[in-house]
């Protein structure tokens, strides 16, 4: 006992303690490494290739669901910081829509810096900060509720979203800058469902193994649903915009097939990566874990750095091509991967969610529960 209190004690006890201790659901963590560097994937490799049985355009599987994956793992950490299995009680409420929504404006924030650099990808953050401020009226909603809110968004937005994407307001002379303060490549409108989805998944007992094969058998159901339905319904869509624009589950389309099999994608690898990490693989996963305990500063890292290797090689951000020839999706991905290792088994929590979640203490105060890790400070904790 005095033994393991003097591991803990030391610097390097607490950054594991807190990295793999008994109260976090590693799990979570691999899913959002994975999330992370997928979307890395996407902006620097090539992915404009059609999904194939050729292994070789097997990377084209990042395009979109990494996203999306992210995003519905956004759901899940809000869940579990808000009582996992068990909603906080509707005194305690106030306090973390308090933290979440400052959480969500500090994102905006960083989110709008990182548009101004002139990286040419859709930043994500943006959005997400959006949804942060959307889920807080139902942070005291169960799992089946949840569920079937997401399910009901997921069914019809879809429907809706072509209108929205041809409002006159984003061909104006400010729709530019509005697109990137909405992070409209991923609309609040349709993407609510994906958060709430994650959300209901965070309100189930994710230590249980019947949970975990759970979401992978009804995300794979999905997965065959939507991208099936899809290939059903393209003779029926074709010709008609509207409908091409609905039924259809190409990457990134806000189609209904897509959000259905995509958002089934998700669950999938939530779940798999849950019972992977019951197994000895949890310890081969530690660097992926490593980036997945800290992914905003996985993701803002990414893309600085691309921005000044962009700028000294080529003399202009916004050259996408031309950073793809350079190579920098290899040195870029093993120079993160092995930095967010060192970083969380020495020092812990990742330096922007460190900063952030100060932030949010020093203004809302701190939370009952201030030793488990919030949305955005990078840390998953599970109910303890």
């Amino acid at each position: 006992m005095a033994a393991a209190s003097a591991v803990t004690s030391s610097p390097i006890g607490r950054a594991w303690a807190r990295f793999d201790g008994p109260g976090r659901l590693v799990g979570i963590d691999l899913a959002r490494g994975l999330a992370v560097l997928g979307m890395l994937a996407a902006h620097l490799l090539d992915t404009e290739r059609r999904l194939t049985i050729d292994p070789e355009t097997w990377v084209t599987l990042v395009n979109g669901r990494s996203s999306i994956l992210f995003a519905t793992l956004a759901g899940v950490s809000i869940a579990l910081v808000t009582g996992g299995p068990r909603p906080l009680a509707p005194e305690r409420r106030p306090r973390a829509a308090a933290r979440l929504a400052l959480r969500g404006a500090l994102l905006w924030v960083i989110g709008m810096l990182l548009v101004a650099t002139g990286v040419p990808v859709y930043v994500i953050l943006p959005a997400y900060a959006l949804l942060f401020v959307l889920a807080l009226p139902f942070l005291g909603m169960r799992s089946r509720v949840l569920f079937a809110t997401a399910g009901a968004l997921a069914l019809v937005m879809p429907w809706i979203q072509p209108v929205l994407d041809a409002a006159p307001l984003w061909a104006g002379r400010a729709g530019a800058e509005i697109d990137a303060a909405l992070g409209w490549h991923y609309p609040f409108t349709v993407w609510i469902a994906y958060l709430l989805a994650g959300m209901g998944v965070g309100r189930l007992d994710l230590r249980r193994v019947e949970v975990q094969g759970a979401l992978v058998m009804v995300g794979g159901a999905l997965v065959l649903l939507g991208y099936g339905a899809a290939l059903f319904t393209a003779p029926a869509a074709a010709g008609n915009r509207y409908l091409a624009a609905v039924l259809t589950a190409e990457d990134h389309s806000q189609g209904l097939w897509e959000v259905v099999g995509s958002g089934g994608f998700a669950l999938v690898v939530i779940g798999v990566c849950l019972l992977l990490c019951r197994t000895p693989l949890r310890w081969a996963a530690v660097p992926l874990r490593a980036v997945g305990s800290m992914p905003l500063t996985a993701y803002v890292l990414q893309l600085v750095v691309w921005a000044i290797v962009a700028l000294a090689l080529l003399g202009d951000t916004a050259d996408l091509f031309g950073i793809r020839e350079a190579g920098l999706f290899g040195p870029l991905t093993v120079g993160l991967v092995i930095g967010c290792t060192a970083w969380a088994l020495t020092l812990g929590r990742g330096p922007l969610e460190w900063v952030i979640d100060t932030v949010v203490r020093l203004v809302v105060g701190r939370d009952r529960d201030a030793d488990t890790p919030a949305p955005g400070s990078g840390g998953v904790g599970g109910p303890r």
